[in-house]
């Protein structure tokens, strides 16, 4: 039977974070928190899913941009969220060319500002990732 042990890489500019690995597990759920800042000029969010390998070099599983301009121009608009009440504030849109599975709203929940997406990994067979990203203001 076929196992893996699936891990994530986050890269943004020349910042670089991973998840830990699940062993032995085709469906992971890592629930965990990754941070990056982001810089005044930036590219897309990219994720690289990968299956650990002991004696060999890691496999990629499969990879996946993100548009960070949805939820950036969301929270720049308006501000200080917690003067809010929870509402959609932004989208980015299900299209050909990026690997969204469902349109993903920018929201603000709770004060924060959060943006839910489902991804479909782009170089395999298949694969999802879901993903939140939250805004945090550094000031």
């Amino acid at each position: 039977m076929f196992s893996s042990d699936p891990y994530v890489i986050a890269q943004l500019g020349m910042q670089k974070v991973q998840t830990t690995v699940a062993q032995s597990n085709l469906n992971p759920v890592w629930n965990e928190e990754l941070m990056i800042s982001i810089p005044k000029s930036y590219g897309a969010l990219r994720l690289e899913v990968y299956d650990y390998d002991t004696f060999s070099a890691d496999d990629i599983m499969g990879e996946a941009n993100v548009d960070l301009q949805p939820i950036i121009n969301s929270a720049m608009s308006y501000g200080d969220p917690s003067m809010f009440g929870n509402m959609q504030i932004g989208k980015w849109v299900k299209a050909d060319n990026n690997p969204l599975v469902d349109d993903s709203t920018v929201n603000i929940v709770d004060g924060k500002i959060k943006q839910d997406m489902t991804l479909k990994l782009q170089n395999v067979e298949s694969g999802e990732l879901q993903i939140e990203l939250e805004w945090m203001p550094l000031e």
